[in-house]
């Protein structure tokens, strides 16, 4: 269990599921009745304030720490991750006591995705990521954390989240979010945004944790973007998100956009991220066009 970081901070309830170390803040636990989009629509209806929910997931492997994640940049902090808004254009930061940083020092990777929405007037308006060695400023606000959420409900509730009209920042936060879900229904999510997302921008943020992840499924997805997807911008994000990807993986791909793709923006964005990789093969195809000249 983690530790406590101040008085003040009151938790409630039997502990099923990792949970965030919270200060400034009350957290209470809450069982997920109907699944989670319907506990926290519950939720939503019936809080007469502001509110904060957060549930945890397994996280992707790799080295992860998402302290201070956030759509804009009120996520920087020091002494704590502030979870509530700037006022009056002030930055979101909590004075750290002396020698206090944001996270609590782990030997091993988080394997831990905790997801936070914070809910006003009857509906989500923002969400944040955050790894489990972080620390959270509430910011007086209880934080109703929900216990035993099966992770395939997470990228379920995401998925609405990023096709919804609610506009670009909560959807750029839920494709971020599912990109770290180790739940492989959270990998269809993604492919399923890149090739049909609504607007440009989903397809595009989406195409961008895809390369992040490569695989055949990951590569499949990009490569249609590139051929099939309507909107030079998206296909310019799909060739970056090739950049991406291990070097045997995007680097023939973006040789192959650069001999002769037939939209030129696209081929030129192939060139530029070849430029930048110092691959030897895309040294050695710079060099045969110039000696072909």
């Amino acid at each position: 269990m983690l530790a406590l970081l101040s008085s003040g901070v009151a938790r409630v309830g039997a502990q099923s599921s990792p949970r965030p170390t919270v200060t400034n803040g009350q957290v209470v636990d809450r069982a997920v009745s109907g699944g989670l989009a319907a506990t926290i629509t519950q939720i939503a209806t019936s809080a007469s304030d502001v509110v904060w929910v957060g549930y945890a997931v397994p996280m992707v492997g790799g080295d992860h720490r998402l302290c201070g994640w956030n759509s804009s940049t009120d996520g920087e902090c020091c002494g704590a991750c502030v979870l509530e808004p700037a006022v009056a254009g002030e930055r979101a930061r909590t004075a750290a006591p002396s020698g206090a940083v944001n996270q609590v020092v782990r030997l091993e990777p988080s394997r831990t995705l905790m997801v936070l929405a914070r809910i006003e007037g009857g509906r989500v308006e923002r969400l944040r990521t955050f790894s489990e060695e972080c620390r959270l400023d509430a910011g007086g606000r209880t934080v109703q954390w929900l216990t035993s959420v099966r992770p395939v409900d997470s990228v379920r509730w995401l998925s609405t989240l990023a096709g919804s009209s609610a506009g670009r920042r909560l959807a750029d936060v839920a494709l971020t979010a599912l990109a770290f879900h180790a739940e492989p229904a959270a990998l269809d999510s993604l492919i399923d945004a890149a090739r049909s997302g609504a607007t440009t921008q989903v397809r595009g943020q989406a195409l961008f944790w895809l390369g992040q992840r490569a695989g055949d499924r990951a590569v499949g997805a990009i490569a249609a973007a590139i051929e099939r997807d309507p909107d030079t911008g998206v296909k310019k994000q799909a060739v970056f998100a090739l950049s991406q990807l291990p070097r045997d993986e995007g680097v023939p791909r973006l040789i192959t956009i650069a001999r002769g793709h037939s939209n030129k923006a696209v081929q030129k964005q192939a060139f530029f991220w070849l430029g930048q990789s110092n691959d030897p093969r895309a040294l050695a195809f710079f060099a045969a066009i110039l000696k072909a000249r």
